[in-house]
């Protein structure tokens, strides 16, 4: 870690404008398919930097070559989210933006042979320099994981079956990540807004090494670097980590004693539960929903969370988007979800835009204009009508 003078410390603390977590409820989006893109939502961008058929970024760099891959990637990174996205943000009544970011934007956290795009760290700063400048709170969230954390998915980067990030080598290059980004936010005025750092997202269930091993050490890699840089507690980030109830274990089972400014989150996508997909039973989960704490009551964000219905059923009549006398409903599931969320410390809707083809259900930018999501929260209770 550089060393830092008194000075250059005394300004990290104050130039950071948020404390902990604020004292309103959390309403963001997440910026997904930017700096990890997912090909299922982004498929234009993504044939357009020439990915073509590749599964993942680990893919497509492998495909096009570390220079062909870092230029198409650097060109999405400066032209995907700009400053006019965060002026709708602030205009449809949101507050706070998620940015899913892989290990690899801290390049020293890549070993050799690995294929990921590089130079993405500047890209990053600018585009928190935009949520900074718009007093929109960023959650920095590690999505992608040395070695990969689940199976199959686009959102680690590689869809391969196999979750090597459960090992102390892979726990101590995310250490790294996370002590590289809790010093880039406390010395960067761009972060100035940015007040949570989740230390991973969705782990695979049944590793207990997260639990004794990897999350302990990311708590005290954080709070050591901030001490190191003279922070105050009052303005220490606030760490967050997927829920017990995400499956792989309670996140708080072996910190340390001595904790503060934790949180939690949790993902709530009944297109993936087991509730029957009919428009009266989306809608009772949602205005029954409750979100039990078996972690000291801590504050609890539901991070990721969409109007997507089962497969099978997403273009039936019952649930087509494309047919107008479906939006009434939608927009009244919505209030539902916001009313269950809003018990909790807030929601982060999945995602802000999508190449969908209309189908606005991932995309909150997209259901805002077609008249589903309203930019008023004033009514929320009264639209849910739970």
């Amino acid at each position: 870690m550089a060393k830092l003078t008194l000075l250059t410390t005394l300004f990290a603390v104050i130039s950071k404008t948020l404390a902990a977590l604020p004292n309103h409820k959390i309403r963001g989006v997440n910026l997904g398919s930017f700096f990890i893109v997912e090909p299922w939502m982004s498929s234009q961008t993504w044939k357009s930097m020439g990915c073509g058929n590749a599964k993942s970024e680990w893919d497509c760099v492998a495909s096009l070559g570390q220079e062909r891959a870092d230029t198409a990637f650097q060109k999405h990174w400066d032209t995907f989210i700009t400053a006019e996205d965060f002026d709708k943000m602030k205009e449809y009544g949101l507050n706070t933006v998620r940015i899913p970011v892989g290990h690899w934007f801290v390049e020293e956290t890549i070993a050799p042979g690995e294929n990921w795009p590089r130079g993405g760290m500047k890209y990053l700063d600018k585009v928190v320099g935009l949520a900074g400048s718009h007093n929109i709170s960023v959650i920095l969230d590690l999505h992608g994981a040395p070695g990969v954390q689940a199976p199959n998915n686009a959102f680690t980067g590689h869809t391969t079956e196999n979750t090597g990030f459960y090992s102390p080598d892979n726990y101590n290059r995310a250490c790294t990540f996370l002590r590289n980004m809790t010093e880039r936010i406390h010395t960067h005025d761009q972060y100035k807004t940015t007040f949570i750092l989740e230390v991973l997202n969705e782990p695979e269930p049944n590793h207990a090494s997260l639990i004794s091993s990897c999350y302990p050490k990311a708590y005290t890699t954080i709070r050591s670097t901030e001490s190191s840089l003279s922070i105050p507690e009052s303005h220490a980030l606030t760490i967050q980590m997927m829920s017990s109830a995400w499956g792989a274990g309670n996140p708080l089972h072996s910190l340390p004693n001595s904790t503060f400014n934790l949180a939690l989150d949790t993902h709530r996508y009944l297109t993936y539960s087991s509730i029957p997909p009919t428009k009266a039973d989306y809608l009772n989960a949602s205005c029954g929903d409750t979100f039990p704490s078996e972690e000291n009551n801590k504050p609890l964000i539901i991070g990721e969370w969409s109007l997507a219905v089962k497969q099978e059923k997403e273009w039936s009549d019952e649930f087509s988007p494309t047919r107008k006398e479906n939006h009434g409903w939608y927009r009244r599931w919505w209030a539902a979800q916001v009313r269950a969320y809003e018990k909790q410390k807030g929601w982060v809707f999945w995602s802000w835009k999508t190449e969908l083809g209309g189908d606005w259900r991932w995309s909150y930018k997209e259901a805002v204009e077609v008249g589903v999501i309203p930019k008023d929260f004033s009514k929320v209770g009264e639209m849910a009508e739970c």
